[in-house]
């Protein structure tokens, strides 16, 4: 009998459209009230603090350090991103979520003060830009027996901290498994763009959030100013939040290392330098035609269900200028800093040999992997390659680009990194192991 191939679906940032019914109502009826002078849901920064505040049972933040960010953001929010009804709730109860998890954190330090004195030692810590193998890689490393990463259900629901009897069984695994489901079933066509589950990875910028300074809350809602502050913004706060997590989290589940990524340090690499100053930093490197360009698509389809805006190109041109600050940024820190403050990996080479990659990491810090991690490693690449979630598609026409025009202003990062360009109009089915 012949076998029948399957064709993965495709999808793109306009997929992700509000097509409940209910909600598209919702939508309706709050603007109706917005018309009379009635503003439902509500996005305030009392409002938020307040629903923190009564959600974790206790009002010490620690100090206001989320202040800041908390009104620049809104404010944002309210000037820019031209949100829907339903834009305002979830973005709310976003906020308030990632405020609660900082108070939990907060009172559970301050119960159990041994956990400030728990060594974050020599992490993993993979910088590089969205799409660039970040999550490829993250996983690959997280095969060591020794290593461990944030997983995503302990991102959104970290304290109390599991232990290592109750890690595989925990309640909330089940818990944020359906948070995710949930999501999915509202914006179908970001688990073709990026890899969800709970018990995967997690990028740890969401421990950022507990301080609200982190391109989280960016990929959400269009708000440029908030964009420009956090550029410039002290992120000492939020490596102090980020830590707390970390020691928090290894105090009842040990592991010899984490293993950590997320774009946002590439913007603040001196910020993670002076918070983890024995680091093993890893800096990913894939042509940017392909990655901006599908970052601006995976921002789009993050967005849409909840704005009023239709036109992809203001959040498109944002996010290839954040792009753009983040690399620049990051090079001239390269240029002022030691040989060897990082390793470069290239994206071709670690798809074409994955398990070579991640050998030639271990032996340059003096480290050899060991076979059980080397199966490891084997069988989730084996196990990868039979799952798909769909293939993002993504068009730079779309944005009013081109491969080749993205590729002339970043000449000399390609230059300088000998990165390899790609053939262009290729759907790109690993942006969401990236």
């Amino acid at each position: 009998m012949r076998a029948q191939q399957v064709t993965a679906r495709e999808y793109s940032w306009r997929d992700s459209q509000l097509r409940n019914p209910v909600l598209r109502t919702f939508n309706a009826v709050s603007a109706g009230l917005r018309w009379v002078g009635l503003d439902r849901p509500a996005l305030s920064c009392e409002s938020v603090i307040e629903s923190a505040i009564k959600a974790a049972g206790c009002d010490d933040f620690g100090s206001d350090s989320y202040h800041e960010p908390l009104d620049v953001f809104i404010a944002a929010c309210h000037e820019e991103a031209s949100l829907t009804a339903f834009g305002r709730f979830l973005v709310a109860k976003m906020l308030q979520r990632a405020l609660a998890n900082r108070l939990s954190l907060q009172r559970w330090a301050t119960e159990h003060p041994e956990v400030r004195k728990e060594a974050v030692a020599e992490p993993w810590v993979i910088v590089g830009l969205p799409g660039t193998g970040t999550s490829f890689l993250s996983m690959l490393l997280a095969q060591d027996p020794q290593a461990r990463p944030v997983l995503q259900w302990e991102a959104a629901h970290p304290i109390p901290p599991t232990t290592l009897a109750e890690g595989r069984f925990d309640p909330r695994i089940a818990q944020r498994q359906r948070e995710l489901d949930s999501l999915l079933k509202l914006n179908p066509p970001l688990q073709a763009m990026h890899p969800f589950g709970a018990t995967l990875a997690e990028e740890c910028m969401t421990l950022f959030m507990y301080d609200l300074r982190t391109l989280v809350l960016e990929t959400q809602a269009h708000v440029p100013s908030y964009a420009r502050w956090l550029e410039q913004a002290d992120m000492t706060p939020a490596y102090a939040q980020h830590r707390l997590a970390l020691q928090t989290l290894q105090s009842r589940r040990p592991a010899e290392r984490w293993v950590l990524r997320t774009p946002n340090h590439l913007w603040h690499l001196d910020a993670l330098h002076t918070a983890y100053p024995d680091a093993r930093i890893v800096w990913t490197h894939r042509d940017p035609g392909p990655v901006i360009t599908a970052l601006a698509s995976l921002a789009n389809a993050e967005q849409l269900p909840q704005t009023k805006r239709r036109d992809p190109r203001p959040t498109a041109n944002e996010w290839r200028r954040k792009c753009n600050f983040a690399l620049r940024s990051a090079m001239n820190y390269d240029g002022k800093s030691p040989s060897g403050w990082c390793r470069h990996v290239h994206y071709d080479a670690l798809t074409a040999d994955p398990i070579a990659v991640v050998r030639g990491l271990y032996q340059s810090f003096g480290d050899v992997v060991t076979q059980e991690h080397a199966r490891r490693a084997t069988a989730l690449i084996a196990e990868r390659s039979k799952r798909s979630f769909g293939r993002h598609r993504y068009d730079p026409a779309d944005f009013g680009w081109t491969y080749a025009e993205i590729r002339e202003a970043y000449g000399d990062y390609i230059s300088r990194y000998d990165v390899r360009p790609e053939t262009a109009g290729t759907p790109d089915e690993a942006i969401s192991a990236a």
